[in-house]
C-alpha cells in the first residue's frame, strides 16, 4: 500500500506543479496585458494633451501674428518717413557738414588762454 500511496502522492505533486505552471503563465499573461493596456492609455492621453496644446497654441498665436504684422507695417511707414526726410534735406545736410569741416576756425580754449594762477 505504501507504493500505491507514494505513487498517489507523486501524482498529486505532479498535478500541483502543473497547476502552478498554469497559474504562473496566467499571471504573466495578465501582467503583460495590463502593461500593454496601460501603455495604450498613456498614448491616448498623450495624443489628447498634444491636440489640446495645438488647439491652444493656434488660438493664441493668431494674436502674435497680428501684432507682428502691425509692427511690420509701422516699421515700413517709419522707414518711408526717414527716406523722405533724407531725400528732402539730405543735400543740405551734406553741404552743412562739408562747410563745417572745411571752414576751420581755430580758437584757444579758455583755460589755456587764461594765465595760470600760482
Amino acid at each position: 500500500m505504501s507504493a500505491q500511496n507514494s505513487a498517489g502522492i507523486q501524482t498529486l505533486l505532479d498535478a500541483e506543479r502543473e497547476a502552478q505552471k498554469i497559474v504562473q503563465k496566467d499571471r504573466t499573461k495578465r501582467v503583460k496585458d495590463a502593461r500593454s493596456e496601460a501603455q495604450k492609455e498613456i498614448e491616448d492621453y498623450r495624443k489628447q494633451k498634444e491636440e489640446e496644446f495645438k488647439k491652444f497654441e493656434s488660438e493664441h498665436s493668431s494674436g502674435n501674428q497680428k501684432a507682428e504684422e502691425d509692427a511690420s507695417k509701422d516699421a515700413e511707414v517709419k522707414l518711408e518717413e526717414i527716406k523722405t526726410a533724407g531725400g528732402n534735406s539730405g543735400d543740405k545736410i551734406v553741404e552743412d557738414l562739408l562747410k563745417v569741416v572745411m571752414d576751420v576756425k581755430p580758437e584757444v580754449p579758455d583755460r589755456v588762454a587764461a594765465p595760470a594762477k600760482a
